[in-house]
């Protein structure tokens, strides 16, 4: 038995007990095969010394392989009556003698591999009976182990199509201005990563894929590496985007100290779960005194984000646009987008609205106080070239003072 099972492991291995002592034979096990080699992924024996968890073979030489391609009956009480079954190498070592197996099949028909008990005597009492009981059985275990197949499925082909992006640097970068809603004029800018277009996924869903598969934290590394090379090609402050996860590793500090922090407009994500504000804070304190300042973005999609400007004294909240479309004609949003520059005054910040996508929209914000905004209406996101000079604003602005002060 192996020494440490995962929770799904431990319940197959349930199954398949069941199927040793019931059919009274010295082993069973579930197999993967993959095409060219059978697994042995849960195995109940009582000669562990010759059937062990993880031990592999040929799957081309196998009894599994012989029996789905129906070249042996799927219960052999005597191998010793199928010259076929005699040839294959586990007719001598481990000298097998009697077997059961059955396909385990996925829910959309695929064969993950097979259901098994073998005996190193033969046994005359195995039977039609015994097949259909391992079938049950390995039915079972299907049910069981396809949610962690898939999942396995889904980690390999994220890391799959990630893997090119990591090689090369990281996501694409464009730029989307941010301009001054009463002049009209641009004052910053916002790196925003894209991801090859054929993968048809937003960029917060490749962050969090990434992230289910351990590699967030590096991919959003990269996407501020590369954010900060506009630095010097653009005027006017930058803003770029972190989870407060990725902030709190070691590896993200020691990346924000290289830039241009008096330039820099870190924008923290309402959506992700602080667990310690303290940690944060720490990491956060000797950037934002060596000049980089703090926004709370998608502020309006979920209130997380008043705990977020509470604790964390932000110089910027950035209005989310599900509060921002539309906002000319609906008193509901012009009230709550009233209140929460109410409430950002009275923290000292000043607010950016994203998602202005027309004319009457950018009036309204104008005449409910929002100090900037961002969006189509402004301009869409695109390479450093189309954004224009920034206007004559000074960028090195203290802690709790105007994002781009006048």
């Amino acid at each position: 038995m192996a020494k440490s099972r995962s929770g799904v492991q431990q319940q197959v291995a349930d199954l398949l007990l069941i199927a040793k002592q019931s059919l009274g034979l010295s082993v069973s096990f579930l197999s993967r095969l993959d095409g060219t080699t059978q697994h042995l992924e849960v195995v109940e024996s009582s000669v562990p010394f010759l059937f062990q968890e993880g031990n592999t073979q040929r799957q081309s030489t196998s009894l599994c392989q012989a029996i789905l391609d129906k070249k042996l009956p799927a219960v052999i009480p005597d191998l010793k009556a199928f010259p076929e079954a005699m040839k294959l190498p586990a007719a001598r070592l481990p000298r097998i003698r009697s077997y059961v197996s059955v396909p385990v099949r996925l829910s959309d028909g695929s064969v993950y591999g097979t259901f098994c008990a073998a005996g190193l005597t033969s046994d005359k009492g195995l039977s039609k009976r015994d097949q259909s009981l391992m079938q049950v059985l390995a039915h079972a275990a299907a049910v069981i182990i396809e949610p962690d197949v898939r999942d396995r499925a889904r980690h390999a082909e994220i890391a799959g199509r990630l893997a090119p992006v990591l090689e090369t640097g990281g996501p694409a970068i464009v730029l989307q201005p941010i301009v001054d809603l009463a002049t009209g004029r641009r004052v910053g800018a916002e790196a925003l990563s894209r991801f090859p277009i054929e993968w048809g996924k937003a960029p917060d869903v490749c962050f969090e894929e990434a992230h289910g598969i351990g590699a967030g934290d590096r991919l959003e590394l990269l996407a501020l590496r590369r954010a900060a090379e506009y630095l010097d090609e653009v005027d006017g402050y930058l803003a770029m985007n972190v989870s407060p996860g990725t902030l709190l590793t070691p590896e993200c500090a020691e990346l924000l100290t290289e830039f241009r922090l008096d330039r820099v407009l870190l924008e923290l994500s309402e959506h992700d779960q602080v667990a310690d504000y303290a940690a944060l804070m720490a990491v956060l304190d000797p950037l934002r005194a060596a000049g980089m300042r703090l926004a709370i973005d998608d502020v309006g999609a979920g209130f997380s984000s008043l705990r977020h400007i509470i604790l964390t004294t932000p110089d910027v909240i950035k209005l989310d646009r599900s509060i921002v479309d539309g906002v000319s004609s609906d008193q509901v949003l012009r009230s709550l987008v009233g209140s929460l520059v109410d409430f950002a005054r009275s923290c000292k910040a000043r607010v950016v609205a994203e998602g202005i996508e027309n004319g009457a929209d950018a009036a309204t914000l104008r005449g409910l106080h929002v100090d900037y905004g961002q969006g189509w209406y402004y301009g869409r996101p695109g390479p450093a070239a189309d954004l224009g000079p920034a206007a004559a604003l000074p960028v090195g602005v203290r802690r709790h003072s105007t994002v781009a002060a006048t």
